[in-house]
């Protein structure tokens, strides 16, 4: 598996991590109240649009690289 592969695979998976917790996280703000886990949304929403930002920018540097 290429290093291109690997990332591709990695930040998708992180993303969709992060992501994941954004939304349980502000969703359960919403239910409790808790101001924590309104920051720990918001926080994990923001990683999730930097990892975005960090794969686009991760093909567009290999983008002539093979997937193999």
């Amino acid at each position: 598996m290429s290093l291109k592969a690997f990332h591709i695979i990695f930040v998708t998976l992180s993303m969709l991590l992060a992501g994941g917790f954004a939304l349980w996280a502000i969703l359960q703000y919403r239910t409790t109240g808790e101001l924590g886990l309104l920051v720990g949304g918001v926080v994990s929403g923001l990683l999730f649009l930097a990892m975005g930002m960090y794969g686009r920018w991760f093909l567009r540097k290999l983008k002539n690289e093979s997937y193999l």
